[in-house]
C-alpha cells in the first residue's frame, strides 16, 4: 500500500513470493527483510498519522481524500454539477470527495478492483488499454469537466526508473484529458521529483490557460509527491 493511503496503481499483494512458508530467520534474504522493515515503518506512520484517524471519523476510504479536498479548497477544482473522471481510483477516496461536491457524475477507474461507491461508475483497467478507456469513454456519456489523476507507479529504488515510470502515467492522463476535457475544463495529476518535466509542462501550458503546482498539507513533508493543475482547456489539442 502506498504511503499516501491510496492503493498504487499497477500494484501487486503485499508478501505475495513463493515459498517463504517455513523459513527460519537465519534464511531470509536482505530483500525480505527491507520489505519488512518497510512495512513496519508504514504501519508506525499509519498508527500516527492524524489524517488516518480524520479519514476514519469522515468515513473516507482513504487519507488521500483529504489532498483533493485541500486542493479544491484553494483551487476550485470541482463544481456542483461537474462531470468527473478519476484515474488510478482506488480505493475510492477521491470519488467520495466528488460526490460530495456535487459533481453530476463521476467516473473511476484503476487496475485494482474498487468496492461500489454509490452515485459512481467504477471500472476495473488499465489506462493504456485503449479498449477499457474507449469504455470509460462510453460510461462518461459525453465530455468531462474534470480530469484527476492520483496514479503512482510501483518503486523499484532506482530513482531514475521510478521518475521515468511516474512521468509516463502522466503523460497517460494528459493525453486522456486532453481528448475527454470540455472547453475550459480542468485537469489535475500527482506528479514527482520537482515537479511536471519540462516538455510536458510545456504541453500543459499550449493547451490550459493556467498551470500551477501545489503540495497541499496531507501530503506527508518527507513525500516527493506534489500536484499539477491546469485550468482553461483551449479545447483544440496541440500535440
Amino acid at each position: 500500500m502506498a504511503d499516501d493511503g491510496k492503493r498504487r496503481w499497477n500494484g501487486k499483494g503485499i508478501g505475495a513470493g513463493k515459498g517463504t512458508a517455513g523459513r527460519t530467520a537465519k534464511k531470509k534474504t536482505p530483500a525480505y527483510n527491507a520489505r519488512t522493515e518497510s512495512s513496519k515503518r508504514w504501519i508506525e506512520r499509519q498508527l500516527s498519522d492524524p489524517y488516518v484517524k480524520k479519514a476514519q471519523d469522515a468515513g473516507y476510504r482513504s487519507r488521500a481524500a483529504f489532498k483533493l479536498n485541500e486542493l479544491q479548497e484553494r483551487f476550485e477544482i470541482i463544481k456542483k454539477g461537474d462531470a468527473v473522471v478519476d484515474l488510478g481510483a482506488a480505493p475510492g477516496g477521491w470519488v467520495q470527495v466528488a460526490l460530495s461536491l456535487g459533481a453530476s457524475k463521476v467516473v473511476g477507474i484503476d487496475l485494482l478492483e474498487i468496492e461500489p461507491i454509490v452515485g459512481a461508475v467504477l471500472l476495473q483497467g488499465d489506462v493504456a488499454d485503449e479498449a477499457i478507456m474507449k469504455q470509460l469513454e462510453g460510461e462518461l456519456g459525453g465530455l468531462a469537466d474534470v480530469v484527476l489523476s492520483d496514479m503512482a507507479a510501483n518503486t523499484t529504488g532506482h530513482r531514475q526508473t521510478d521518475h521515468l515510470r511516474t512521468v509516463a502515467l502522466v503523460e497517460l492522463a494528459v493525453d486522456f484529458a486532453l481528448d475527454v476535457l470540455k472547453p475550459g475544463g480542468t485537469f489535475c495529476s500527482k506528479v514527482f521529483q520537482g515537479g511536471t518535466s519540462p516538455e510536458l509542462l510545456e504541453r500543459l501550458k499550449a493547451n490550459f490557460t493556467e498551470v500551477k503546482h501545489a503540495k497541499p498539507p496531507a501530503s506527508r513533508a518527507h513525500s516527493p509527491e506534489i500536484y499539477v493543475l491546469a485550468k482553461g482547456y483551449k479545447g483544440k489539442r496541440k500535440a
